[in-house]
């Protein structure tokens, strides 16, 4: 067995204290003899649930000798609040301790730069990797088990039960419910996400109908994984966004029969087709669906981009956005977007109103076929202030929904707020508050109801004559600057194949790194893409702030010579680095994808 890097783990410290552990706080000390993999997460980031649902079976399978433990590193000033973190732990199902760090103690001790990153330390008490990114399971499941051999054999291993208590469960018709949708006959459909359902509610908005799956994860007739988005065809028929089965299902109201219409149940990658018959191509994490302009349109949040779907055809293509995420405007195919989870056609059919939440922004799309932005700065300005939208703020949105004036109502969910963007006026305002954790709004005659997610419930309220007034707050991510030196700047992407594989090169490099920037006046050179996962930037003169965006991907294969068909695995990351340009700053950037840096 090769040597490894070992550097010994910095204690664990969090102001909000920790979740699933029965109020006990714990220490490294207590988890020595444990393979520790510690997730630092923010609920705001799909990346991370994503990672979450990656970790599920890791988990289970090294129950006796794994302890996950999820350092929560908010980025969003909503997602400092403990009570916040606490139903997101709920809201995700997650089964292990997680460190409630609201001030971002942990994540600048094991020197973290995004979210997820995942960081493994052995059972003495050694970091031994990193990963930063999607599609390390596979990594994790190897370095594992290399760790449990090792110091099974060393005497150091601990096997038993971890440090995880279930919370009590709460009873509520709802729970954490994500999207809603006005139904035929006046009642609503309401997605429960948390409880893997739908569930069906008469038209005052309590009353219980009927539900609609076993409530338990799954991807069969009868189940559900943690839907969102609701759309109703032209057939009558209801699209369900089934965000973590990464597909599309369709839903009877007259039968009951609930069928998949895309996807197929795992999650899109990169390098997969991105077009072709809905049932044999990959989705990824699905957040809402709306029809405009004869299609079905889908809010990719698990890739910030939007997808459509034909059901003529049975097909689906990816639409607009890059991939890359940021605000970034202009034809379709060139538009950058940032967690797309709402969508909203206007009344007239002429935008697809889209909340765009990880810029904290409002876009839309015309039937010209380009993307436009109404509210958004970028992916770390937010706050709660109205006014010209060209100054205005929202904090991480997750809904839009058409008004009949044409203009736009938004479920600000950050800010508990129901927002409202008039293009008439070019002006924001306020239509309520005191909301908790809104998700949706839909109209149900002259009022509008309001999927009130944190509050578990739906909210009737009636559309003000006049907006509420709101004192003006503006924020900007409390995750610190880098500082860099002027002139030359060199980033490097770590990567090292994890044991038991190898770069697959049988078709040329296995690797890409794309660099830009916000300002894109900040990089005089290096912008771009290319296969080194090291590059030589220099940064231009007289721009002092912002963001670098580096992109970079790296496919290895098991490294087994009798095997003629190995598997390959993907690893991949977005990092989003805000830097300051200042004397005396790095003149080096790294940013691990895969192992340590030397």
């Amino acid at each position: 067995m090769a040597p490894r890097v070992r550097v010994r783990a910095p204690e664990l410290i969090g102001k909000g204290g920790w979740l699933n552990t029965g109020n006990v706080d714990l220490s490294l000390a207590d988890l020595r003899g444990r393979i520790v993999i510690l997730d630092f997460w923010t609920f705001c980031c799909v990346n991370c649930l994503h990672v979450l649902d990656e970790l599920r079976e890791l988990e289970e399978k090294h129950r006796d000798t794994v302890v996950i433990i999820g350092v929560h590193s908010p980025k969003f000033v909503h997602e400092a609040e403990h009570q916040a973190v606490v139903d997101a732990v709920e809201r995700y199902g997650v089964h292990h301790p997680v460190l409630d760090d609201p001030e971002l103690a942990t994540w600048k001790q094991y020197a973290v730069r995004a979210w997820p990153t995942l960081v493994v330390i052995d059972p003495e008490g050694y970091v031994v990797a990193q990963h930063s990114g999607e599609g390390h399971a596979h990594a994790l499941e190897a370095l594992v088990a290399e760790l449990e051999a090792e110091h099974g054999a060393k005497g150091t291993l601990r096997r038993g039960d971890g440090p995880y208590v279930a919370p009590e469960p709460v009873a509520t018709d709802l729970r954490f419910p994500g999207k809603a949708l006005v139904l035929p006959g006046g009642g609503f459909l309401v997605s429960d996400s948390t409880r893997h359902q739908l569930v069906e509610m008469a038209a005052d908005g309590e009353t219980v109908v009927r539900r609609i799956g076993s409530g338990e994860r799954g991807f069969g007739a009868d189940s559900f994984n943690e839907p969102q988005g609701l759309a109703l065809l032209p057939d009558g028929k209801v699209v369900v966004a089934d965000t973590v089965n990464h597909a599309l299902r369709a839903y009877d109201p007259a039968s009951g029969e609930v069928t998949t219409i895309a996807g197929t149940g795992r999650q899109w990658m990169q390098g997969q087709p991105t077009s072709g018959p809905a049932l044999e191509i990959s989705l990824s994490s699905p957040w809402d669906v709306a029809w405009f302009d004869g299609r079905l349109w889908i809010a990719m949040a698990g890739v910030h981009q939007l997808w459509t779907y034909d059901p003529g055809s049975g097909t689906v293509e990816a639409t607009a956005g890059t991939t890359n995420e940021g605000i970034v405007d202009g034809p379709l195919r060139e538009a950058w977007f940032a967690q797309p989870s709402g969508l909203a056609a206007s009344a007239d059919g002429e935008r697809l109103w889209v909340a765009d939440s990880e810029g904290s922004a409002v876009r839309w799309v015309d039937r010209d076929g380009f993307v436009h932005t109404a509210v958004g700065k970028g992916l770390f300005d937010f706050g709660h202030r109205d006014g010209d939208a060209s100054q205005a703020l929202l904090q991480h949105p997750l809904g839009v929904t058409a008004l009949p004036d044409g203009s736009v109502a938004v479920a600000d969910t950050y800010n508990h707020a129901l927002r409202r963007y008039d293009p008439a006026s070019g002006e924001v305002t306020t239509l309520a508050t005191d909301l908790r954790e809104p998700s949706d709004a839909v109209l149900a005659g002259d009022d509008v109801v309001v999927v009130e997610s944190a509050r578990h419930r739906l909210t009737r309220l009636r559309l003000p004559e006049s907006a509420v007034r709101v004192e003006a707050v503006a924020h900007r991510t409390q995750r610190a600057a880098t500082d860099v030196a002027p002139g030359r700047l060199r980033v490097d992407v770590v990567f090292s194949a994890p044991a038991g594989q190898k770069l697959d090169t049988r078709y040329g490099p296995s690797t890409r790194l794309i660099v830009s920037s916000t300002p894109p006046e900040l990089l005089a050179e290096g912008a771009g893409t290319g296969t080194d996962l090291g590059r030589d930037l220099v940064l231009a003169e007289g721009v002092t702030e912002g963001i670098l965006h580096v992109s970079a991907m790296a496919a290895s294969c098991d490294d087994d010579p009798a095997n003629e068909y190995p598997a390959c695995h993907m690893h991949q990351n977005d990092w989003g680095v805000p830097v300051r340009v200042v004397a005396g700053g790095a003149e080096r950037l790294p940013l691990v994808l895969a192992g340590l840096d030397g």
